[in-house]
């Protein structure tokens, strides 16, 4: 096995077209703070793409065993990904992630980015397998949101991370079925979660509006992208059919965030936001989510 990873690995690594659906937390969370940072906003995105990215490399260091026997195609199981290259690189990201929220945003930045970190390094090296494991990566994609905001602001980025975080809620719940399956029940309770979020958000502004009506669409493309993979889910909870549910969940962030920023009156971020959409699906077919 090579020290040096090809490209396709890595990609496969850090799951390369998830990272499409995570600049939007944090620009949501700005959008709902008042851009606090202004230009350099898109550097906490770029912060915020470093950590996921980390956080799934982490990830398959820490499972390297269990995907041995349960995911054996996974870069490191395979031997096309050293568990040293993946540790390595994760270590290398989260403190590119750190300096580049310290760099653009100072110490309100840092005051998120720092326990963005730990938190997915808690969840992978111990928490993932414990009962408390969704609530804490919930927790994380909250933190995603509000580093958006800065410390200075989180007041008023916490509506909009609190939507994200019951979605990750779901999505991670779910995402325990994806190798032996699960009950039906929950699928049914991941879905009544996506439609009292998608329901909430609708409520908040009027359709009459032309924001209104903008929000109401891409409510609807989140509810029609995740929903109807939950459905499936639960008329066949079984493991292939969850980890589709779970890749729809990820892509789903996407016209989640970019509600989000249309709540917060900011339709050209969300015009931005969803413009990954498209590509992110379709990098989902060369390369999976999850």
């Amino acid at each position: 096995m090579s020290w040096l990873p090809s490209p396709r690995a890595v990609a496969e690594l850090v799951r390369a077209p998830a990272a499409l659906t995570v600049p939007g937390d944090s620009l949501a969370g700005a959008a709902a703070a008042g851009w606090p940072f202004g230009s350099r906003t898109p550097a906490l995105a770029a912060s915020s793409v470093c950590l996921y990215w980390a956080g799934m490399a982490l990830n398959d260091y820490a499972d390297r065993m269990v995907d041995a026997a349960e995911r054996p195609e996974r870069p490191i199981p395979s031997d096309r990904v050293r568990p040293e290259v993946a540790l390595g690189l994760a270590t290398g990201l989260t403190a590119a992630g750190i300096a580049i929220a310290g760099t653009a945003g100072g110490r309100r930045a840092l005051t998120v980015a720092v326990p963005l970190a730990s938190l997915a390094w808690a969840y992978d090296l111990g928490l993932k397998s414990t009962p408390a494991g969704p609530a804490v990566m919930a927790a994380a994609r909250a933190c995603d949101v509000l580093l958006g905001a800065g410390s200075g602001r989180l007041s008023r980025a916490l509506p909009a991370a609190a939507a994200i975080a019951a979605h990750t809620l779901s999505v991670t719940s779910l995402s325990r079925g994806e190798v032996a399956g699960t009950d039906s029940r929950l699928p049914a309770v991941t879905l009544a979660v996506t439609t009292l979020t998608a329901g909430r958000l609708a409520a908040t502004r009027g359709a009459r509006s032309p924001l209104g009506r903008v929000s109401w669409v891409l409510l609807s493309a989140y509810v029609a992208t995740f929903g109807r993979a939950q459905l499936g889910a639960i008329s066949d909870p079984s493991a292939p059919t969850v980890r589709r549910a779970v890749s729809r969940g990820i892509l789903a962030l996407i016209p989640l965030q970019g509600a989000l920023a249309v709540q917060a009156r900011a339709p050209r971020t969300a015009a931005a936001i969803t413009l990954a959409f498209p590509l992110a699906r379709w990098m989902s077919r060369k390369v999976s989510p999850t």
